[in-house]
């Protein structure tokens, strides 16, 4: 049995519940340095110990696991500070935004007592596990050519997200690329697209709204994935998703969010007509829950959670995909196993670099850029 520390109670709200269900998992506690939120958050949830600061909550040296769900300017430094003290380290996305700061956190990982996670909800979200599946029963036959797209509008977000350069967050759309190529990335050449209003630019240096970069792999034959990140000024529903191309089917994200993906299959010619016929079927996708405790099963989709101490019903949802609760199982059952989780530093930084340097690839006019490989 473990005791996790949950560092943002925004986002980390979703997750307070799901550690708490956990069989391993005996205490939960939070950080939140906003004193209203944490009150009102502890008050609901019901957690057995809350904190204003990261500082303070590891000087009570409780805690076995961290997940770190602050703002992505603290994650590397969060993530040394936690990994210093021998503790478990998950993640949200991104690992880094330089990689410089990649390579501090893999040699931090490497010299821990602590396993680090990335937290990627796209290689658990139920397309991606699907696609995965269609993948390894041959379904799609020889890979020919992937792509994906995060679509999102962050007018009116916290401003420390003006002017953030869209590639350095494509982890959503590279993750579950590579992943069912079962690649690495090599090289990366990346347009802008674009200019940012000056109101959107903030300190962060990007001029672009949009980013859109084409990847070469390590795969033994020529295959390319085509990457999409548009963060500013285009009036498009959010999305975030990805199409896979093969020899004898594809899959398509849905053009709505959450709606059916479109699966492509294509059949023999007959020679009635050049090319094969292709049939076009919509399909939900399963939840696939492997080994998840039953406890964690029904909160891959929106649900009723009943807090400890008899506190009322809260309706919490399922985002991503239905991926959070596999997230705190790999997190949760590494540590206990004292096993490496599935992302661990080395994945984690093999999907993350490949964004920073498409974003410096930008900056130098399309030029084509090597990717470190981890």
């Amino acid at each position: 049995m473990i005791d996790v520390l949950v560092v943002g109670a925004g986002f980390g709200r979703d997750f307070v519940p799901l550690y708490a269900l956990h069989p391993e998992v005996l205490r939960v506690g939070l950080v939140e340095p906003d004193a209203q939120r944490r009150a009102a958050v502890s008050a609901e949830l019901g957690v057995d110990a809350a904190y204003s600061s990261l500082d303070e909550a590891l000087a009570a040296g409780d805690w076995d696991a961290v997940h770190l769900l602050s703002p992505v300017r603290f994650h590397v430094e969060q993530t040394l500070q936690v990994l210093a003290s021998g503790r478990s380290c998950a993640s949200a996305v991104p690992m880094a935004t330089t990689l410089d700061d990649i390579a501090r956190v893999i040699d931090a990982a490497s010299s821990s007592a602590g396993r680090y996670m990335m937290m990627e909800t796209a290689l658990y979200q139920r397309e991606y596990l699907h696609a995965l599946h269609l993948r390894e029963t041959g379904t799609l036959g020889r890979l020919t050519y992937l792509s994906g797209a995060h679509m999102q509008d962050l007018d009116g977000f916290a401003s420390y997200w003006m002017g953030y350069a869209p590639m350095e967050y494509a982890t959503h759309i590279v993750a579950p690329l590579l992943g069912i190529a079962d690649v690495t990335a090599r090289s990366a050449r990346c347009l802008g697209s674009g200019t940012l209003r000056a109101s959107h630019r903030g300190a962060n240096g990007n001029p672009f709204p949009l980013e859109s970069a084409l990847f070469t792999l390590s795969a033994p034959e020529p295959l390319v994935v085509q990457v999409t990140v548009s963060f500013f000024e285009n009036a498009r529903s959010y999305t975030e998703g990805f199409n896979v191309y093969g020899e004898r089917a594809a899959l398509e994200w849905p053009s709505a969010e959450g709606g059916p993906v479109v699966i492509h299959t294509a059949g023999p010619a007959d020679g009635s007509a050049p090319g094969r016929p292709v049939a076009r079927a919509e399909l939900a996708p399963p939840d696939r829950h492997g080994t998840m405790p039953e406890a964690l099963r029904p909160h891959t989709r929106p649900h009723v959670y009943r807090p400890p101490g008899g506190r009322p019903a809260v309706e919490l949802q399922a985002w991503h995909g239905g991926s959070h609760p596999h997230l705190v199982h790999e997190f949760v059952s590494s540590v206990t196993d004292g096993r490496l989780p599935e992302i661990d530093a080395r994945r984690a930084a093999g999907v993350t670099a490949p964004g920073i340097v498409a974003h410096l690839s930008a900056l130098r006019g399309g030029a084509e850029l090597m990717i470190p490989q981890y």
